[in-house]
């Protein structure tokens, strides 16, 4: 499932660096299906001002948000929220993520048991992912968990 998403997440990427490197200082996105979800207003009202030394810059969509100027960190509340996965995770403040590496050095996390979900698109050569995701999860840990949880994976 999130393997669909990477395109879409790669293009926001270049979208909101393009966004905030001419004279707009808006970064451009596109809201997720349920970015109407009175849950992802919660989120978004919580935003911090920064994230891993980035400032926030404005977006021209509901329920998303993007720090750094080209934008290093984007997030997009209002997502479906993903089914069991093989992908890892990781919990955060107590926030369970899945982090899907593929397009290294960007990484793409979402919420893992809470609806609606919350996506965070990262430039690891910019920005760090425990960092970035510390600096997020008090906004995002507001969404209510349905009861799906990180499970421990024996060691290799």
């Amino acid at each position: 499932m999130l393997r669909n998403r990477r395109p879409l997440a790669a293009a926001l990427l270049i979208l909101a660096a393009l966004g905030v490197s001419g004279c707009s200082t808006t970064v451009s996105m596109t809201p997720a299906a349920d970015a109407n979800d009175p849950l992802c207003a919660e989120v978004t009202v919580r935003l911090p001002d920064s994230v891993d030394g980035q400032d926030r810059q404005w977006t021209d969509a509901q329920a998303t948000g993007a720090w750094g100027s080209p934008a290093a960190v984007l997030l997009t509340c209002g997502v479906t929220p993903p089914g069991p996965s093989t992908l890892p995770c990781e919990t955060v403040n107590g926030v369970d993520w899945l982090i899907d590496g593929s397009d290294a050095p960007n990484y793409l996390f979402t919420t893992y048991g809470r609806t609606p979900a919350v996506e965070v698109y990262l430039d690891y050569d910019v920005v760090s992912g425990n960092e970035s995701l510390q600096a997020l999860s008090s906004a995002v840990g507001t969404l209510p968990a349905d009861g799906g949880k990180c499970t421990d994976r024996p060691a290799p």
